[in-house]
């Protein structure tokens, strides 16, 4: 019978509390015509996307790799606020690297790319339609409401040594996209572990679009890259004890929608 993995996957991250700095604000609706603003803040702990020209960026956008690139950014909790009217309404924090965050604001085709992940991300988060086509950049004001922290993930520290990766194996295994389309809907790997007695001397860490997995004392270790964007936090794996085999399934993101 298969057994999950214990601690579930993927392995929980450590975090670090972080004060962004802000940036500019913008308004926008949901379908129902709720108002809300969007804080777009600034911090240097904030990794940054790669540097690419507007025409490499368009080419990426128009391939089949379209999907593969990301802009690293920190989305907030929803928080209440009073707008200039005396109204309620509804504030959203989004934080991106600051060197990033200058570039983009003396280059309009990243500044709209950007504020359409944006919006799609905090529509895909918190389960409600944004319009990414009907916002609005305040002139006169940085930010709705009060500057609250963020925690962000931070990388583990490694367990095993590099002295100890080179000792360690890699494991055979094959990777099966599904359906066999563009763009699939999950992945499903399966990798050979035959020297493995539990899983508890397994550990898995994921990525958006890397797989890092670690089997102790020294037998394995498997650190690649794959070409899909994955959700890490719906991935689940199971180790069969008999065939010693672990199979990993891994939803993969939505396409990214332009407008």
């Amino acid at each position: 019978a298969a057994q999950n993995i214990q601690g579930s996957v993927p392995s929980p991250a450590e975090s670090k509390p972080i004060r962004p700095l802000p940036g500019f604000c913008l308004k926008t609706h949901t379908s129902s015509g709720e108002k809300i603003f969007v804080n777009v803040c600034r911090s240097q702990h904030i990794p940054s996307p790669p540097d690419l020209t507007n025409e490499e960026l368009a080419c990426l956008i128009e391939s089949e790799n379209a999907s593969t690139f990301r802009i690293p950014m920190s989305l907030g909790e929803p928080h209440a606020e009073v707008d200039k009217s005396g109204n309620g309404c509804t504030a959203y924090d989004v934080t991106i690297n600051t060197n990033f965050f200058n570039k983009m604001e003396s280059n309009q085709f990243l500044k709209e790319l950007f504020l359409t992940i944006a919006m799609e991300g905090l529509s895909e988060k918190y389960k409600m339609d944004i319009s990414n086509q009907d916002w609005r950049i305040l002139k006169n004001r940085k930010f709705m409401g009060s500057i609250l922290e963020q925690n962000i993930r931070t990388k583990s520290k490694p367990i095993i040594q590099e002295m100890h990766s080179s000792s360690a194996a890699v494991p055979e295994f094959t990777i099966v996209a599904e359906p066999s389309t563009s763009h699939p809907d999950r992945l499903v790997a399966k990798i050979s572990l035959p020297e493995m007695i539990s899983v508890r001397n397994l550990e898995l860490d994921l990525g958006e679009d890397r797989i890092v997995l670690r089997g102790h004392p020294e037998l394995y270790h498997l650190d690649i890259f794959i070409p899909y964007s994955i959700v890490p936090e719906e991935t689940r794996a199971q180790f069969h004890k008999e065939t010693k085999i672990l199979t990993v399934l891994m939803p993969v993101q939505r396409p990214l929608l332009l407008p």
